[in-house]
């Protein structure tokens, strides 16, 4: 059954702003969400389906390929922000380096980010990069919550087992969300869910 699509998300969603070093990034009133994860985790997949778009945020099968903060201004309401992977990346050392200081110094001091969320891979599981990065978010006082992607490409009866064991990673941080969400972009699976949590996060819940 195909989930519905709630109204904000079918509104006008355009590209605002790109930033590769930190001064770089625009200072913006709207309330922001980030998708971050490691490398080829499915960040622009996952946002192309939230917003129900084929083409919103490249995509591409190398780790790595996104290489600045990118926001999206989604109907005036809403800021959405892909980030850089962190992680294994074929780039040159130097640039994944300068990146990844760039999405830490946005993750620190963004008074706008409203909550983050961290894109794991379904098949993988919580990583050591990920856990890294869950520590820096609590660390920093980010609220953040896991999302479990590519769940199409594991058995539908370990769907439950895997998001209990990511929830009990998420617990050992007092600024994670104690739900974590499943979804698949190719098939379209939860993102509603997903889109709810956006929704709750930026306290639009109740509007838009």
């Amino acid at each position: 059954m195909e989930e519905k699509l709630h109204p904000l998300f079918a509104k006008d969603i355009r590209f605002v702003a790109g930033a590769a070093k930190l001064e770089q990034i625009p200072e913006f009133s709207l309330p922001e969400v980030a998708f971050i994860g490691r490398s080829n985790a499915g960040k622009s997949s996952l946002l192309n389906a939230l917003v129900n778009r084929n083409s919103l945020a490249r995509t591409s099968s190398t780790p790595g390929h996104t290489r600045q903060l990118n926001f999206f201004n989604l109907a005036d309401t809403l800021m959405l922000v892909d980030v850089p992977g962190y992680g294994y990346a074929k780039a040159p050392k130097k640039d994944v380096g300068a990146w990844q200081r760039t999405l830490f110094a946005y993750l620190r001091g963004r008074r706008q980010l409203a909550r983050a969320f961290v894109l794991i891979d379904a098949r993988h599981g919580v990583k050591e990069a990920d856990q890294k990065m869950l520590k820096l978010l609590n660390d920093a006082a980010v609220s953040f919550q896991l999302v479990l992607t590519k769940a199409d490409l594991i058995p539908a009866s370990t769907h439950e087992a895997a998001r209990e064991k990511a929830e009990v990673q998420a617990a050992r941080q007092p600024a994670a969300h104690p739900h974590v969400l499943l979804t698949s972009s190719a098939k379209k699976m939860g993102m509603e869910g997903l889109r709810l949590a956006v929704l709750e996060a930026a306290r639009l819940a109740d509007g838009a």
